[in-house]
């Protein structure tokens, strides 16, 4: 478990480094339907995309931590599924939205509970290595 909860938040991390980047890049353009949003969208676009972007560094930071904190993790995918939540309400009060956002929400609401249930994965691993050392050393 331990394992898979280090190559998920590296994932993570470089994933969301990637998607925040190409936000900034392109703007409305990165978002399917919002092509003709205007500047405002796109200026607020690119700047959750840099938002987003520093969001990856902090998961990448959690990442390279031995062991990986299940505090930060926990915090981290907690922040995921808000922005999961926050699509459930767009839809909620404005409908479907294009399919590929449907699609990024099933993510943002499936993913965060795997991470809550893998989160102490390597600090429960690296406790029972100590418990089991004679003396604790």
């Amino acid at each position: 478990m331990a394992r898979v909860l280090r190559i998920l938040t590296q994932l993570m991390g470089w994933a969301c480094i990637a998607i925040g980047l190409f936000h900034v890049a392109l703007g409305n353009a990165a978002i399917p339907g919002a092509g003709s949003a205007g500047t405002t969208v796109d200026s607020w676009g690119r700047f959750m995309g840099a938002s987003f972007a520093g969001y990856g560094l902090a998961w990448l930071w959690a990442a390279r931590q031995r062991p990986i904190p299940a505090r930060a993790v926990r915090w981290l995918a907690g922040v995921f599924l808000l922005g999961g939540v926050g699509r459930l309400l767009s839809l909620a009060m404005h409908g479907w939205p294009q399919w590929f956002q449907i699609a990024l929400a099933v993510i943002e609401l499936g993913l965060p509970p795997v991470f809550f249930w893998l989160a102490d994965a390597e600090e429960r691993t690296r406790r029972s290595d100590v418990a089991s050392v004679p003396n604790g050393r």
